[in-house]
């Protein structure tokens, strides 16, 4: 799964000791590995073989330059949900006709940006998206190329914030709606149908959601084609789930052999978009213990990272594997592992039983490579932590930590003060 191992009791990532990037860097800090982010994303895009694919990370799950530019050397397309994740993109040197541009709330400027670079393809989600596609394609004198995300009405069976396939949620239009939308989008000028486009949410562990997706894409894909409107691309999202704790996510080879059994003979072009199956597991949060405190109920153990660093415990009810960087004996006890800030809720692990630990050690949070930094904030006028990549026996910091000068960049006191 990943190349955080235990070698004479203490924790390494590929060959080398966090302690040791620890005590250069600081702590907190997200640490990635090369070699895992390459295996996963080889294993995702291999177990697909023999199909005509193009795999599109999803940027919104990491878009840390240093791990952009390792995917686009591997191959990879790119799925954005906005402007910035564009820029991001290009920058790291993904080709623009290998970006698909996603999300409800495309800005006239991203539409624009889009469309000057050259993107492969938006992913329609309203009505009122295509027609403001339309006149900025005919404004800039440009040719949109679109399919429209279809919502299929199936239950991801994940926690509710992240499905977003179900017909209660704001993502994509009905089946019989899309077909409206066909209609009218290949009447318009400036706009080149070129696929459909489905996601039903994240971290999905079963394959029966998925099959129920693809079932209902290519019933709608077979009726287009009898409209006169062929579909080149078949875009099913992402979605697939990793291990936290005891899922049991289906294998990336065990997930394609059930999407290549419902393509069955369809001819078409399958994009897809993993996020979180390439870069949960291939990152860690590693944060250093300042207190332990014993209350009337719980005890707790007190760290440098807070809901600021990793959002998704308080937010999603979400487990991380919390162990030592360096293992020791001793009676295990059971605490809460919170952060500084000042919220109840500032908790990266519940009743979790821990191994002995004192104020100066080291705990890194496990499969924090997705939805990790990313949706990191300055709350508390917290800084944000360093990022840094290892390949091999050699570290570097791909993002230094945040200074108290960046924490006020860009802000400025008017006069009337």
């Amino acid at each position: 799964m990943h190349y955080f191992q235990y070698h004479n009791n203490e924790m390494y990532c590929e060959d080398v000791p966090v302690q040791t990037i620890a005590r250069q860097v600081g702590t907190p800090f997200y640490l990635y590995s090369h070699a895992t982010l390459t295996r996963h994303f080889k294993a995702f895009n291999d177990a697909f073989e023999g199909l005509d694919r193009l795999v599109c990370f999803s940027a919104k799950a990491n878009t840390s330059m240093a791990v952009l530019k390792l995917l686009a050397k591997l191959g990879s397309g790119l799925d954005i949900v906005s402007g910035g994740e564009l820029f991001r993109g290009l920058k790291a040197g993904f080709l623009p006709d290998h970006i698909v541009y996603s999300g409800v709330g495309k800005r006239v400027d991203e539409i624009d940006f889009a469309l000057e670079a050259g993107i492969l393809m938006f992913n329609i989600e309203s009505l009122e998206e295509l027609e403001l596609i339309q006149l900025r394609a005919a404004a800039l004198h440009k040719k949109a190329f679109v399919s429209i995300r279809v919502n299929p009405d199936v239950d991801p069976k994940t926690h509710p914030y992240i499905s977003t396939g179900l017909k209660k949620n704001k993502f994509g239009i009905d089946t019989e709606s899309a077909l409206s939308a066909y209609q009218r989008a290949s009447r318009m000028s400036h706009i080149s149908i070129v696929g459909i486009d489905c996601h039903i949410g994240s971290q999905i562990t079963e394959i029966q959601p998925f099959e129920d997706a693809l079932k209902s894409l290519k019933s709608l894909i077979q009726r287009l084609g009898t409209m006169g409107i062929p579909i080149r691309y078949l875009d099913m999202g992402g979605g697939l789930g990793i291990t936290y704790r005891e899922e049991s996510p289906p294998q990336p080879f065990e997930y394609a052999r059930a999407i290549t059994h419902v393509l069955g003979d369809l001819k078409i072009q399958l994009i897809l978009e993993p996020g979180r199956v390439i870069v949960g597991n291939a990152g860690i949060l590693v944060t250093q213990v300042l207190y332990r405190k014993k209350g009337l109920v719980k005890e707790f153990v007190i760290t440098d990272a807070g809901m600021n660093d990793l959002m998704r415990p308080i937010l999603y009810n979400a487990y991380h594997e919390a162990l030592p960087v360096v293992q020791s004996s001793g009676e295990p006890f059971t605490a809460d592992i919170v952060g500084p800030i000042c919220e109840t809720g500032d908790f990266l692990a519940q009743d979790r039983q821990l191994t002995p630990v004192q104020s100066g050690d080291l705990l890194a949070l496990m499969s924090a490579g997705a939805y990790g930094f990313v949706m990191s904030s300055n709350y508390c006028s917290r800084l944000r932590a360093a990022e840094v990549m290892v390949k091999g026996d050699q570290f570097a910091v791909i993002k230094n930590r945040e200074t108290y000068a960046d924490l006020i960049a860009g802000e400025s006191v008017p006069e009337f003060l």
